[in-house]
């Protein structure tokens, strides 16, 4: 455990407190964003692992329509071919992508198919939240797991039942807004924050009073940054220069902690006032050891189980010791010293935050 946190400790004072950022990694443009696609379709020429047409009537009655819609006609047939699987195809379209290009997509199994390995995918158009086409998928389909079924035994590995498309989708429409129509010029942060929020008008300001003699940036509130550009200057350059300063980002102290996994992240911020602390760990462990009675020869008794049971109970830990610090040096060194586990740490910062001495917040996933 001790090791755990002197790694968890070098990792978060590697960077030193005044580490600048570029305001591209922590703000983003308002207005400027993915487009979510989604689509239905066909995956074919599987090796005996798509859908089973008995189970799944959907990819059944999808087949039958492609099919008539090339010329053959399969209405008043038995179906039972394994492969062909139905699929979600979903994809990401950028901002102000243009009529042609291409774009990756990403295919999940709809029935019960085993994988989707060696399947191509048919045509298949991407739709927006509109219900407008904006892309046409279609490709051979890459999966990163195998599945291999036996009759006795079966061999699994990874996912399977999804793919990925590397340029797979072609934009066929063009997106109705236009960069350069954007109305305003407003940077969202990432992580709201007032005092990040000023830093960067005053970074920004800062840089534009020298490079175009005026100020360009003024703080509306907590999350955004309203910008208005000098005249005469494109604004895809005026941006490409304000995205490249750096600043010093704040933070809100915080405590992560995710209980299945043991997980603990204390952020840099993170202060505890001096509390005592003593944990311990009561183990109790019931052991059967069953014996065998044997009668006495030349009598009338029969052998018997006779049940023994152990009962062990044993506390360890218990070790009081006092938890403070003003910085996170302080406090995990604090930690340390009681040698804890994962589950007892948060325990004790669970008990710690009630008794009001942690100073940040509690995030609990």
């Amino acid at each position: 455990m001790t090791r755990l946190f002197i790694i968890f400790l070098m990792v978060l004072t590697a960077c030193p407190a005044s580490a600048m950022v570029r305001i591209k990694d922590i703000a983003n443009l308002q207005g400027v964003r993915d487009n979510q696609l989604v689509g239905y379709g066909l995956v074919i020429g599987l090796k005996g692992s798509g859908d089973s047409l008995r189970n799944s009537p959907f990819t059944e009655q999808s087949l039958q329509s492609m099919l008539d819609s090339l010329g053959v006609n399969v209405r008043e047939a038995r179906l039972r071919t394994r492969n062909v699987a139905a699929v979600v195809v979903t994809a990401e379209m950028p901002s102000f992508i243009g009529k042609g290009s291409s774009i990756d997509v990403n295919v999940s199994s709809l029935g019960d198919a085993t994988s989707l390995g060696g399947g191509t995918l048919v045509a298949t158009p991407l739709l927006g939240a509109d219900g407008q086409i904006y892309a046409v998928a279609q490709g051979a389909v890459t999966v990163s797991g195998f599945a291999e079924l036996g009759q006795a035994e079966s061999l699994t590995q990874g996912f399977p039942t999804v793919g990925r498309i590397s340029n797979g989708g072609l934009i066929e429409r063009d997106l109705p807004a236009k960069f350069s129509q954007i109305p305003n010029l407003t940077l969202e942060l990432t992580n709201p924050d007032f005092k990040t929020a000023v830093r960067i008008t005053d970074a920004i300001n800062l840089y534009s009073k020298e490079r175009y003699g005026i100020r360009v940036a003024k703080e509306r509130d907590y999350r955004t940054v309203d910008l208005t550009p000098p005249k005469n200057m494109s604004i895809t350059r005026f941006i490409s220069e304000i995205e490249s300063i750096r600043v010093r980002p704040d933070q809100t102290a915080k405590v992560v902690i995710d209980e299945r996994t043991g997980t603990v992240v204390i952020g840099k911020e993170v202060q505890i006032s001096t509390v005592a602390i003593t944990h311990g760990n009561l183990t109790v462990r019931i052991s059967e050891a069953p014996e065998v009675s044997q009668p006495t020869p030349f009598s009338n008794g029969q052998t018997v189980v006779v049940p023994r049971t152990y009962v062990d109970a044993q506390e360890t830990g218990g070790q009081l010791a006092v938890v403070g610090g003003t910085d996170l040096p302080t406090l995990v060194r604090g930690l340390n010293r009681i040698g804890l586990r994962p589950t007892g740490i948060i325990a004790i910062l669970q008990a710690i935050k009630t008794a009001g001495a942690l100073q940040a917040e509690l995030v609990i996933q």
